[in-house]
């Protein structure tokens, strides 16, 4: 009998496991709505966040500034307005103090309708100032 009970076991036990790998059904992914998330109008060419931190992000725009969420992207405001150059290649946090952050201005894929960079500008308190 225990090889029975080890053959039924198995056969349970490779039920569950083909279920699991099977995953949700059709019914679950019919009530999932599509949403936009992040900055909308844009082609972002840099993101960084901080580790270990799954709500702080920053987003740069190809084309026009970054962007700041603090609710793990369902809200996001402009955090570079008013600054000479507009256009994001790079971003970075540091990790030793996250509200410094380094932005590279430019984008390396440079079209007709994107502006050259000024250099790196860096903000010491999370966004809000930048020299």
């Amino acid at each position: 009998m225990p090889g029975v009970t080890l053959a039924l076991a198995s056969a349970l036990l490779l039920t569950g496991f083909a279920q699991q790998a099977a995953g949700p059904g059709a019914e679950v992914y019919r009530q999932l709505h599509w949403r936009f998330i992040g900055p909308e109008g844009n082609r972002f060419s840099a993101v960084a966040g901080i580790p270990g931190d799954p709500y702080i992000y920053y987003a740069g725009a190809a084309s026009g500034g970054i962007y700041k969420t603090i609710d793990g992207g369902v809200h996001w405001q402009p955090v570079f307005e008013g600054q000479p150059a507009m256009s994001i290649g790079s971003l970075a946090v540091a990790q030793s103090y996250p509200n410094i952050v380094w932005a590279g201005t430019g984008e390396g894929k440079v079209r007709s309708h994107i502006s050259v960079g000024q250099g790196i500008y860096k903000s010491m308190d999370a966004g809000k100032t930048w020299s």
